[in-house]
């Protein structure tokens, strides 16, 4: 008997749509790529420039600075929110073309006033943006291959955040022009924007008879342990990553070593994503979560013991193993605690807490190395992890496999 045209056609379809590296999910990727390597292409380099451009100090720059994560923050409850209740791919070619076009702000800026209000409100696109983007991402990849996706989409953040930092001062030391940075910036997320404007999306529920007023169409109540330990983790590299130039070179005498130690940390991030998405894909969520958050500590420990340069690059690998088996199960966690009409909602929770836990680190670090000096900075953000650690064993696992929804 000949086999039926129609039937081996949807066999197709369905061995297609399984497929992890379809090519939704490929633009997708890409694209997110674009995003994060327009944006780290200018991150490190901005204090220079607002210094010899503008004669900003210090305390200046980091006014300036630091309006971004403020809307960010902001924005992140809203774009949940504005993902799940309407077309996902109209939400994210919105997003992530203000994204591009402020880019063009910076070239304009002609005072440093202006180059503050374009950088404060360039965080409200790249906080939406991250949100839409990765939530698409999850649309496209199928229910079998979600877990061990979200790993490897989270491969492009870290290979463009290695990469952009070091390109961005390769480009500079040759032609010294920072306009041609904003440049650069501008066209790589116009590509980003012209591959996402290439999806397609098939068309979904949205968010329909909900209150007016619901703190879960903001934030996913359920999530709300694995969003408490989620701060404790950011908490501890707010600390390192906000410091850690400074104390290398005031205290170990390492000049401009902060460049290694992120290349180390990135390189730890990609290695441990690509050996944790396979065991993601067994379903191993929480035993990949474990292991993540046992390694960070260690790392966390590795760094405020060891006052020495095994200590601070060794540190740095250890952190991004760690943190490269824990943020993909912990994502993985928030997506399956919600339905998949609150995606955007659980996506932009699990990076609401992040921000958060950033924003305290930052702060309470600074305070405890003004007065009591760095090394408490870092044993206090190791106690933070630890107290998020115990947390996620004691409660936080159990809490998402008996709340799980698949």
């Amino acid at each position: 008997m000949q086999p039926n045209f129609s039937d081996m056609q949807e066999a197709q379809e369905y061995q297609n749509q399984e497929q992890l590296w379809n090519s939704n999910y490929l633009k997708i990727w890409i694209a997110n790529f674009m995003i994060f390597f327009s944006f780290m292409l200018l991150t490190p380099l901005l204090p220079l420039y607002l210094n010899e451009t503008f004669g900003a100090d210090k305390q200046m720059i980091g006014i300036v600075l630091s309006g971004y994560t403020l809307t960010a923050l902001l924005i992140r409850p809203f774009s949940g929110f504005f993902v799940d209740s309407f077309p996902r791919k109209i939400v994210l070619l919105i997003c992530y073309g203000i994204f591009g076009l402020l880019f063009g702000g910076y070239l304009v800026a002609g005072s440093l006033l202006l180059f503050a209000i374009v950088r404060t409100l360039h965080g409200a696109p790249f906080g939406a943006v991250t949100v839409a983007n990765s939530t698409v991402a999850i649309d496209v990849l199928h229910p079998s291959r979600r877990a061990e996706g979200i790993g490897y989409y989270g491969l492009s953040n870290n290979i463009a955040s290695a990469i952009a930092p070091a390109f961005a001062i390769y480009v500079l030391n040759i032609t010294n022009n920072f306009p041609l940075l904003f440049w650069i910036s501008l066209g790589t997320s116009a590509i980003g924007f012209a591959i996402n404007s290439s999806l397609q999306l098939e068309q979904r529920e949205l968010v329909k008879d909900k209150p007016k007023i619901s703190l879960d169409r903001f934030f996913l109540l359920k999530g709300w342990s694995q969003g408490l330990t989620m701060i404790c983790f950011a908490f501890s590299y707010g600390v390192l990553a906000t410091y850690v130039a400074i104390y290398g070179k005031e205290e170990l005498n390492i000049s401009g070593g902060s460049a290694l130690f992120f290349l180390l940390l990135s390189i730890g991030l990609i290695f441990s994503r690509l050996v944790g998405s396979r065991t993601l894909r067994q379903g191993k969520i929480t035993q990949n979560a474990a292991v993540g958050v046992l390694v960070s500590l260690c790392g966390y420990m590795v760094f405020a013991a060891l006052h020495n340069p095994i200590g601070y690059y060794g540190a740095a690998f250890i952190i991004g193993l760690g943190n490269g088996h824990m943020w993909p199960a912990y994502q993985t966690m928030f997506i399956n605690l919600a339905p998949h009409t609150q995606r955007g909602t659980a996506n932009s929770s699990i990076l609401i807490s992040w921000d958060i836990g950033i924003g305290l680190g930052v702060l309470v670090g600074g305070v405890i190395s003004e007065h009591i000096g760095y090394h408490w900075a870092f044993w206090a953000a190791w106690l933070v992890n630890l107290v998020g650690v115990s947390a996620f064993f004691a409660y936080v696992r159990g809490h998402y496999l008996k709340n799980r929804l698949r």
